[in-house]
C-alpha cells in the first residue's frame, strides 16, 4: 500500500522536535514569552529613560511588540491550526513552520536592536506578509470561502505594520497603524470569538444537562458584526467626534447583548469556558469606553479605553484560546487546573489595573506597574505551565 500524504508528512518531520509539529506550538509559546518579557522591559525603560537600539522609541516599541510581536504570534498559531480544519488540507509543519517562526523571531530582534529603519522594517514585515500569503494560498486551494474574512484581517494586520513603520518618517500617520491593527483584532474577536464562545458553551451546557442553551448565530449577530466593521473604520480614520463615538458606543451595547445571549454565567463552574465570555465582555466594554472617549477626550482617557481593548479583550481572549487549544490539540482534558485558573485571575486583575491607571491620580505609576506585572505574569505562568504541553509530542503532532 502506498503511503498517504499524512504518512509522508510524518516521515519528513520524524526527526524534528515536537515543537514544530503544529503551528500552535511554537507561536503560542513564543507569543507568551514576548508578552511576559516585553512588558517588564517596557516598564524598566519607562522608569529609567532607556531607549531601545532599534528604529522605535521606547513607547512605540512597546506598542509595536504588543501588537505585531505577541498578538501576531498568537494569531499565527491559531490560524495555522484552524485553517487545515477549515480547508481539509495538510497543516504547515516541519521546516516550513521553522522558517515561518524564524521570520517572526527575526522581526523581534530587528525591532529592538537594528538601528536602520528601512532594514528593520523589511525584516519585521516579512513574517506577516508571508503568513498572509500562506493563509490566502491554503484557503484558495481548499476553496473555503467562509475563511476569506480571516485572511483579509491578517492582510490588514500586515498593512498596519507597514503603516506603523512609516510613522517614523511621516508623523502625520501617527496612530493609524496602531488603530488599524487593534481594530482588526476587535473584528477577529467578533468573528472568531463570536463563533467559538457560544459553540464551546453549548457543548459544555449540553454535557452538563443545563439549559437554556446559547442563542444560535442569526440576524442580530450579523448586524452586530456589520456595525462593528463600521465603528472600527470610523475609529481608524476619525478617532474623535460625535459620529465615531455614537457608532462605537452602539456597537459596544450590541456586543453586550450578544454575549449575554450566550449564557456564560450558566457555565461559571468551568473557568476555561467562562473566560471566553469575560474576554468577549472586555470587547464590548472597550468599544463603549472608546465611544465615550471619542465624545469627550478631555474627561475620559483614550489610553484607558485603548487598553480595555488591548490588555482586556485581546489579552483575555488570547489566553482563553491558547489554554484551550493547547490542551485540546495535544489530547489532554479540556479542564481548568490550578495554574490555568491563576493565569485567568492574573490577566483579569492586570487588565483592570491597566485600564484604571489613568484615573489613579498620584498613584498612576504604582497602578500602571502593578497592572503590568500582573498582566505579564499571566503570560509568564502560561509559558511555564504549558511549555511541557507544547514541547512534548501529543495528538497535535502530525
Amino acid at each position: 500500500m502506498s503511503a498517504t500524504p499524512v504518512d509522508r508528512l510524518r516521515q519528513r518531520n520524524a526527526d524534528l522536535p515536537a515543537l514544530f509539529s503544529y503551528g500552535f506550538r511554537p507561536f503560542f509559546l513564543g507569543g507568551a514569552l514576548t508578552a511576559a518579557l516585553a512588558v517588564p522591559l517596557w516598564l524598566v525603560m519607562l522608569a529609567t529613560g532607556l531607549e531601545p537600539a532599534g528604529p522605535f522609541s521606547a513607547l512605540n516599541w512597546h506598542a509595536h511588540e504588543m501588537i505585531f510581536g505577541y498578538l501576531a504570534a498568537v494569531v499565527a498559531g491559531f490560524v495555522l491550526t484552524a485553517v487545515p480544519n477549515w480547508t481539509g488540507r495538510l497543516p504547515v509543519t516541519g521546516w516550513s513552520l521553522i522558517g515561518l517562526f524564524a521570520l517572526w523571531v527575526a522581526g523581534r530582534l530587528a525591532c529592538v536592536a537594528m538601528p536602520w529603519p528601512v532594514a528593520a522594517a523589511v525584516v519585521d514585515m516579512a513574517f506577516l506578509v508571508t503568513l498572509a500569503g500562506v493563509v490566502w494560498r491554503e484557503i484558495a486551494a481548499g476553496r473555503h470561502l467562509g475563511s476569506l474574512p480571516v485572511a483579509a484581517l491578517i492582510t490588514l494586520l500586515a498593512l498596519a505594520n507597514l503603516v506603523f513603520h512609516l510613522q517614523a518618517q511621516w508623523p502625520g500617520l501617527a496612530g493609524y497603524g496602531e488603530r488599524m491593527a487593534l481594530g482588526g483584532a476587535a473584528l477577529l474577536i467578533s468573528l472568531i470569538g463570536g463563533r467559538i464562545t457560544p459553540s464551546f458553551t453549548r457543548n459544555w451546557l449540553a454535557k452538563a444537562g443545563l439549559s437554556p442553551l446559547p442563542t444560535p448565530f442569526g440576524r442580530f449577530d450579523k448586524v452586530t458584526i456589520g456595525l462593528t466593521v463600521a465603528a472600527v473604520a470610523l475609529w481608524v480614520g476619525f478617532p474623535k467626534g460625535l459620529a465615531t463615538g455614537a457608532v462605537l458606543a452602539l456597537a459596544g451595547a450590541l456586543h453586550l447583548v450578544r454575549v449575554a445571549r450566550w449564557r456564560g454565567l450558566s457555565a461559571r463552574r468551568e473557568p476555561i469556558v467562562l473566560i471566553m465570555h469575560l474576554g468577549y465582555f472586555w470587547l464590548a466594554a472597550s468599544l463603549l469606553l472608546m465611544g465615550l472617549a471619542a465624545f469627550d477626550p478631555a474627561s475620559l482617557s483614550g489610553t484607558g479605553a485603548l487598553h480595555a481593548l488591548s490588555a482586556g479583550a485581546v489579552g483575555t481572549m488570547t489566553l482563553a484560546v491558547m489554554t484551550r487549544a493547547s490542551l485540546g490539540h495535544t489530547g489532554r482534558p479540556i479542564a481548568t487546573d490550578t495554574a490555568t485558573l491563576a493565569i485567568y485571575v492574573l490577566v483579569t486583575l492586570g487588565a483592570i489595573l491597566r485600564v484604571a491607571a489613568p484615573f489613579a491620580g498620584e498613584f498612576y505609576l504604582a497602578t500602571l506597574f502593578a497592572g503590568g506585572v500582573l498582566w505579564s505574569g499571566a503570560f509568564g505562568l502560561f509559558a511555564l505551565a504549558y511549555a511541557p504541553v507544547l514541547l512534548r509530542p501529543g495528538l497535535g503532532r502530525t
